[in-house]
Parts: C-alpha cells; sequence; structure tokens
C-alpha cells in the first residue's frame, strides 16, 4: 500500500467522515437518555417534583443536541 498524497483525501471523503461522527456521537447520546431514562423511572415514584423536572430537562438537552448533530446534513 502507497503513502497518501495531499490530493488522495476527497473532499467527499472528508464528508462521509465528518457525517461518521457525527452519527456515532447522535447513537452514544440517544443511548446515554436511554440509560438515564431507565435508571429514573423508578425513583420518580419517591424523588421530589425539582429532580423529576432536571431529569426530564436532561433528556429534552440530549434529544435536541443529538437531532442537531444531524439537522439538514447529508
Amino acid at each position: 500500500m502507497s503513502a497518501l498524497r495531499p490530493g488522495d483525501i476527497t473532499d467527499e471523503m472528508i464528508q462521509a467522515m465528518d457525517a461518521a461522527k457525527r452519527q456515532g456521537l447522535q447513537k452514544d447520546l440517544r443511548a446515554l437518555a436511554a440509560h438515564i431514562r431507565a435508571d429514573a423511572e423508578g425513583r420518580y415514584h419517591s424523588a421530589e417534583p425539582g429532580w423529576r423536572a432536571g431529569v426530564e430537562w436532561t433528556l429534552l438537552w440530549i434529544e435536541n443536541t443529538a437531532a442537531q448533530l444531524t439537522e439538514g446534513r447529508p
């Protein structure tokens, strides 16, 4: 295998790598949200309302962040 030269990496390759990174991060964020949701569900009945609101806000923030990673991109 030969060494890469400056022209060997195309814009399409760079865009594909960027998209793969964003999709991977998006998947990781959604997995984190699922873990938080699963851990929190059993605690909702005994938790303070402020704690529940904090969990819901966190889950919404994670989902919004994940959605923005691929919004309007190929």
